[in-house]
């Protein structure tokens, strides 16, 4: 599963058309607030585990999505407001966080 098409169709949205015709719409929020990267949802290295702190939501620019870049053919790394560009969102980890009813289900 593929993008063909990633797109900023609101100033608070973020959609995205997949090679087998799904369409799916994330608010920036949610976007920002699911980043996979190690500083906000934490990781495990040599068996000790490092919890992220509690993200502040009124950082200015933190939903404010700057860009989005293709890594290789798996992933987007998304480009925040307030500097954050760390998160690497495959596209697995996209679709399975799709917000439509019909993946919610």
């Amino acid at each position: 599963m593929q993008p063909i098409l990633i797109k900023k169709t609101s100033p608070k949205e973020l959609t995205v058309t997949w090679d087998d015709g799904h369409v799916s719409t994330y608010t920036l929020e949610c976007l920002r607030d699911i980043c996979p990267c190690a500083g906000c949802k934490g990781e495990t290295v040599l068996l000790r585990e490092y919890q992220a702190p509690q993200a502040e939501r009124t950082t200015p620019g933190r939903y404010e999505l700057k860009g989005v870049e293709q890594v290789g053919a798996y992933a987007a790394q998304l480009i925040w407001g307030d500097g954050h560009e760390t998160g690497i969102y495959s596209w697995e980890y996209l679709r399975e966080n799709c917000q439509c009813g019909e993946c919610k289900k």
